[in-house]
């Protein structure tokens, strides 16, 4: 299965089983096929209904009280041209409530307008209650937040739309205006990337650059954010007492280059799929080939200035950024404790940490067999200690690979003795 490979990829279509006896009770398809549908009139041109994708690219989240489920989808297909689903193309790069019951179309909010930037919603949507409403929170590879009311869709805080840079790819139209939220970036959202270190000055030397949203071109553009992020896989930890989000986010920029198909060397386009060094796709039913590269240069030191990648907590109850805290780059996730402390590994350093909710000073690290991209998860054991534990598997090309799941436990406490007594 291979990304960005051809215009009709097979459909992201949900659908519903019953638990009790697995039979479907219904499925709807993110490519709107009803001309009925409001949506279906935002995907223009002969082809537009046949392109796939826009599945849902997390985990999806349910809440069974108000008999809704809530999809974050990804782009359509291909990422980076849209040319063959020109438009608005809603469903897509949206969070989608559905009717749990009967699949219709609750709402809908769009985070991405026409995707030309592999923006999925790869971070799986986390409800809570925020400013006493129920809140769905959906974390972007964009860098951004969104916090819409559960029920509604509405934002609880505020989205502007702003005009953002043109196309200049024959048969591409991108769209005039972009979701921006009023929350803090998590991620910078450009780079002057004349202040790079001069191994990486001619990687980017030539790129149109015109801050987030810059369409791709024959010439490459600077992608900032890169697919891998901004927010990514992990999603969000949150703690509900002190309305605190904390996101792990990557800092780190991508050249996106477009290349006439009919110029393109085949043989060359079969052997580049890495994900470090450059990636070529054919994107088969459109004129191109879509050439990516994250901006590393050797030994893996990323172009962007530092920090790579960060913690980020956000406080939710004023909106304002409560701190952050540098780290390598990362894919995984966190988990917010009771106690207030949060858990993280997803580091292409093979460590698990812990940090203080309210401060994110880090309280604690191990090194583990492998890279944690997995989230952790805690419990309270047979014996009465809490524990820790995580998947450490890796990948083997970036995060060292290993099969392991390991525990860690917080010390024993012995009962303080009785004082003594005094008479």
């Amino acid at each position: 299965v291979a990304d960005n490979n051809r215009t009709d990829a097979a459909t992201g279509e949900v659908r519903a089983y019953d638990a009790r006896t697995g039979a479907l009770k219904w499925s709807w398809d993110p490519i709107p096929q009803n001309p009925a549908d409001p949506a279906f009139s935002t995907w223009e041109g002969a082809n537009a209904h046949r392109t796939g994708a826009a599945n849902a690219w997390s985990v999806i989240a349910a809440d069974p009280a108000r008999d809704l489920v809530f999809v974050p989808t990804s782009a359509p297909s291909p990422d980076y041209f849209g040319g063959e689903r020109l438009g608005r193309n809603d469903y897509a790069n949206s969070i989608v409530a559905l009717r749990a019951s009967t699949g219709k179309v609750v709402w809908h909010f769009q985070t991405v307008h026409h995707d030309l930037w592999d923006y999925d919603n790869a971070s799986p949507p986390l409800l809570a209650t925020v400013k006493g409403q129920p809140a769905v929170i959906q974390t972007t590879k964009t860098g951004m937040m969104f916090v819409l009311n559960r029920e509604t869709g509405v934002p609880i805080f505020p989205v502007e739309e702003r005009p953002v840079p043109a196309s200049t790819i024959p048969g591409e139209r991108a769209w005039p205006t972009q979701p921006f939220s009023s929350l803090p970036p998590l991620s910078p959202h450009s780079w002057d990337a004349k202040t790079t270190n001069p191994a990486c000055q001619s990687l980017v030397a030539g790129l149109r650059n015109e801050g987030i949203f810059t369409p791709p071109s024959f010439e490459g553009s600077l992608v900032m954010p890169s697919n891998i992020g901004g927010a990514h896989w992990g999603g969000i930890a949150f703690d509900p007492v002190r309305q605190i989000a904390v996101v792990p986010v990557n800092r780190l920029a991508a050249m996106v280059q477009l290349i006439p198909a009919a110029s393109a060397n085949q043989d060359s386009l079969r052997s580049s799929r890495s994900r470090i060094g450059y990636e070529d796709t054919r994107m088969r039913g459109t004129p191109y080939i879509m050439r990516r590269k994250i901006l590393f240069v050797p030994p893996g030191v990323a172009c962007t200035p530092d920090p790579p990648g960060a913690l980020v907590a956000i406080d939710l109850k004023t909106g304002t950024k409560a701190w952050e805290q540098p780290l390598a780059p990362n894919l995984g996730g966190p988990i917010a404790t009771a106690g207030g402390v949060i858990f993280l590994a997803a580091t292409v350093d093979p460590f698990i940490r812990a940090f203080d909710i309210e401060t994110g000073r880090e309280l604690w690290k191990a090194e583990l067999p492998g890279g944690g991209k997995a989230t952790p998860m805690t419990y309270r054991g047979a014996d009465g200690r809490q524990y820790v534990v995580i998947a450490a598997g890796g990948d083997g090309e970036t995060w060292k690979p290993a099969d392991a799941i390991v525990a860690f436990a917080l010390p024993i406490i012995s009962p303080s003795p009785p004082p003594a007594d005094s008479r």
